[in-house]
């Protein structure tokens, strides 16, 4: 299949613009760094080969996300995993002595939150992810979710509101 030079331009800025959030969207979900390489180079994959048929460009990111979804479920569903540990995301930086104490909290919370989504329903977790990891816009997510904007928000309120209570009393 031969692609224009304006196609493949136009996938190298999508791409480059939404690679590492995709990357660790997938992540979170499946816990894998393989797994995750090998289900975001399938939706690109995916994607590219399909980018002719979506006709309006703003929506590649939901289209990508959307994508990446279904991939990771069946991917889980052919697996039959359940997560069980935390990948943490951190990329291996040198820190200083001074900023250890600090590093090592925002660390442990962020396992502790993401330990604790891990308990809420499918959809909250999700939403959750999309919003607060991957940055997305409410219309975005209920685009992809195929959900009105107000439920997005009403669900993102009751994680955010979940996720308060149980990490106090953890704490």
């Amino acid at each position: 299949m031969e692609k224009s030079s304006k196609n493949i331009i136009e996938f190298t800025l999508i791409y480059n613009r939404t690679k590492s959030r995709l990357y660790f969207y997938v992540l979170k979900m499946v816990f894998d760094k393989m797994m995750t390489e090998d289900i975001i180079q399938n939706v690109y994959l995916k994607f590219f080969e399909n980018m002719d048929l979506l006709r309006n460009k703003e929506f590649a990111t939901t289209w990508l996300y959307s994508t990446a979804r279904n991939e990771v479920f069946d991917y889980l569903r052919k697996k039959k995993i359940r997560k069980t540990e935390i990948i943490s995301d951190e990329e291996e930086d040198v820190v200083s002595p001074l900023d250890v104490d600090i590093e090592y909290e925002r660390i442990e919370l962020r396992s502790l939150i993401m330990k604790e989504l891990d308990k809420l329903p499918e959809e909250q977790r999700e939403v959750y992810l999309l919003k607060e990891y991957s940055g997305l816009k409410y219309e975005e997510i209920a685009s992809m979710q195929k959900i009105d904007v107000e439920l997005v928000k009403s669900r993102l309120f009751k994680t955010r509101q979940k996720l308060i209570k149980r990490i106090s009393k953890l704490v």
